[in-house]
């Protein structure tokens, strides 16, 4: 496949970060809440949970003030050398930015015409992995037809738990795991 390129978009949750006033963040929680509850009366709520929305996703990031996002971007340091490709982009689920749809966007644009979503939430039965995410990606296969945009989701159940018990074996045989007891 000559000019064919994959590129991967790791998605996280995403964490507010800790010097963000809790008020602005429990504001977008609330709004969220009613647009989702409020039928046809959503829409009226749109514009000011999009305000709040990018203000918390646009704080400034720090290592001291979001240990979240540096330890995804750990984990992607991690897992690039692993994967088939160079185009590795992060992204977050909620309250950082870039976003999924900025993500895949730009892996896309570094020429990926194959992307791969693959979430960092394990375990089948939330809402991000089980809706939001799905619900994002189908909007973005629909402005790129030409781009598949595949959700490497659910995990294999035996792979995970085998993961799990690998990291219990090595704390039973060491007594610790990365200098905590």
């Amino acid at each position: 496949m000559s000019g064919y390129q994959l590129g991967v978009v790791l998605i996280g949750h995403g964490s507010p970060a800790l010097d963000c006033p809790p008020q602005l963040i429990g504001e977008l929680m609330s709004l969220e809440w009613r647009q989702e509850h409020a039928g046809s009366q959503g829409h009226r709520l749109e514009g000011r949970a999009g305000e709040l929305d990018a203000t918390i996703r646009n704080w400034p990031r720090r290592e001291d003030n979001d240990p979240y996002k540096r330890g995804l971007e750990q984990l992607a340091e991690a897992l690039r050398p692993l994967l088939p490709t160079d185009h590795l982009v992060i992204g977050y689920n909620e309250f950082c930015r870039p976003s999924l749809p900025e993500a895949v966007e730009q892996v896309i644009g570094m020429g990926a015409a194959r992307v791969l979503v693959i979430p960092t939430m394990l375990t089948p039965g939330g809402v991000h992995s089980e809706v939001d995410i799905p619900r994002a990606l189908d909007e973005l296969r629909q402005a790129h037809p030409a781009v598949a945009i595949e959700y490497v989701w659910p995990f294999e159940r035996g792979e995970v738990a085998g993961l799990l018990a690998s990291h219990v074996r090595r704390s039973v045989e060491h007594g610790k795991i990365s200098g905590r007891q």
